[in-house]
């Protein structure tokens, strides 16, 4: 117990719900060949959850496979006036092949809300977010609270093809200005979005910056972001257990602070999964 308590100090507190609760499923619908939509119907509990948190979902089984243990999944949209929560995400595994299986009228076992969300500077301007593949569902709800607060939000979609695409009505009906880059198309290469990125400063000054989804466009905000003196966050995707904190099985390494060689470890699902950008290890 007391290994415990050392290894708590500092950690930031838990000021929010953690329930474990049933979610009538409303929709399970596919996007684009890899990706589905989850939507269900959430209570006072799980609408409390914040931009950048996630849920622990407990997959259904699938044949002879359990899937015992449940599925870190971060939330695309919070809809309050609906009362509905959006999951977004890839079917490639067993447990999200199971997820895939639930039918409008089933119900989805969720833990959560869990982890810290993003937190923006009371006066930000003009926040940047760039996402890839299944970060952009990760993003989606720090447009809204950044429009919330009167910052203006500029989001860029990068994807292998415009077939894979997402989130752009998402982020288009909570007021953000979408800019879309393709491999396929050849403007997602990391000189290219330096080069859009830094026009789009020139015009009108980037004072956040987000990213989720992709090592390289972490390591390139990471560079703008110390060289605009731009605040920035990153959430990150990790394997992990019991979301809880308690099992130690998803630590990484970080920063003891921005720009220091010295290194920490830190957990993603309960320091994380949103850290300083400055502080965050490249993987």
């Amino acid at each position: 117990m007391q290994m415990m308590k050392d290894r708590m100090e500092g950690v930031p507190a838990c000021t929010f719900p953690v329930v474990e609760a049933p979610y009538p499923v409303i929709s399970n619908d596919w996007v684009n060949g890899e990706y589905k939509l989850l939507v269900v119907e959430a209570e006072a509990a799980g609408l409390a959850a914040r931009a950048g948190q996630f849920f622990h979902l407990a997959c259904p089984p699938e044949g002879e496979n359990d899937n015992f243990l449940r599925r870190p999944m971060s939330i695309h949209r919070i809809d309050r006036e609906r009362g509905q929560l959006h999951f977004l995400y890839k079917v490639q595994g067993n447990g999200t092949r199971a997820l895939a299986t639930l039918q409008p009228g089933d119900t989805l076992d969720a833990l959560g809300p869990v982890g810290q969300g993003f937190s923006l500077p009371a006066a930000t301007q003009h926040v940047l977010m760039v996402g890839r593949g299944v970060g952009l569902a990760t993003l989606a709800p720090l447009a809204q609270m950044a429009i919330a607060q009167g910052a203006k939000v500029t989001a860029v979609l990068s994807a292998r093809s415009q077939a894979l695409v997402m989130g752009r009505q998402v982020l288009e009906e909570a007021g953000a200005s979408v800019h879309v880059v393709t491999d396929d198309n050849s403007d997602s290469d990391v000189v290219s979005l330096e080069g859009f990125i830094r026009r789009l400063h020139a015009a009108s000054p980037v004072d956040f910056m987000a990213t989720c989804g992709s090592n390289r466009l972490l390591m390139l905000l990471q560079k703008l972001s110390e060289e605009f003196g731009a605040a920035g966050q990153v959430a990150l995707e990790q394997r992990m257990g019991c979301a809880l904190g308690m099992c130690i099985a998803c630590v990484r390494a970080f920063r003891k602070e921005p720009g220091a060689e010295a290194l920490t470890y830190r957990r993603v699902c309960w320091e994380g999964p949103v850290f300083d950008m400055r502080e965050t290890v490249a993987w």
